[in-house]
């Protein structure tokens, strides 16, 4: 018989601990919960990790990492800032689709842990995002991608709000792919809802 392999059962693990961390919250999902989940001893947890912590830790670490490798992908380009900002959006809810409960974790915690010493490094990944999205707007007013009246921070709260809200409910493998609602988001975004053949009276 096989021995079990160490790394995959660490991985489920860590799934099921995000999982938890998603929907109940950090705080109030203990190690023993953890340990319920993935039919083992509480004690046992510790042969994979150190703490509740270092799961978390994991978790955001390798979402962030990831998704911001893919952001920056985007504005490595010399594509034009109306390409750039479609790049990030679609990169976003590929993030929301691959990893919903790193997101929900993110979005429920972040701004909370980056006040911690061990989370530090989240703080400076909201201000690279914060800058990535607002760096976009603004050259693409400058450029006139993107229209002239616009607010810059108006703007990038805009986006910011109306593409991370997804996580709460799309659902992975459900009726509509991550593309398509990606694809309705930009058409909504550059186009508005109203139709092109009514014109405003």
């Amino acid at each position: 018989m096989p021995k079990p392999d160490p790394s995959a059962r660490r991985a489920e693990v860590l799934s099921l601990s995000a999982k938890l961390f998603a929907e109940n919250g950090y705080r109030a999902t203990t190690v023993r919960d953890i340990a319920d989940a993935a039919g083992i001893l509480s004690g046992s947890l510790y042969h994979h990790f150190d703490s509740k912590e270092s799961m978390l830790d994991e978790i955001l670490r390798d979402f962030l990492d990831r998704l911001f490798g893919e952001y920056r992908a985007v504005l490595a380009t010399t594509l034009a800032p109306r390409e750039q900002l479609r790049g990030c959006v679609i990169a976003s809810f590929a993030a929301i689709d691959a990893s919903p409960d790193a997101v929900a974790i993110y979005q429920a915690e972040a701004r909370g842990l980056a006040q911690q010493e061990r989370f530090a490094y989240i703080a400076d990944f909201l201000q690279e995002f914060r800058s990535m999205w607002r760096g976009i707007i603004t050259r693409g007013i400058e450029s006139g991608d993107f229209r002239a009246d616009l607010d810059v921070d108006v703007t990038y709260r805009f986006l910011r709000d109306t593409v991370w809200v997804a996580v709460r409910w799309y659902r992975p493998g459900g009726q509509l792919p991550v593309g398509t609602v990606a694809d309705q988001y930009l058409t909504i975004l550059e186009h508005g809802i109203a139709s092109p053949d009514k014109e405003q009276s």
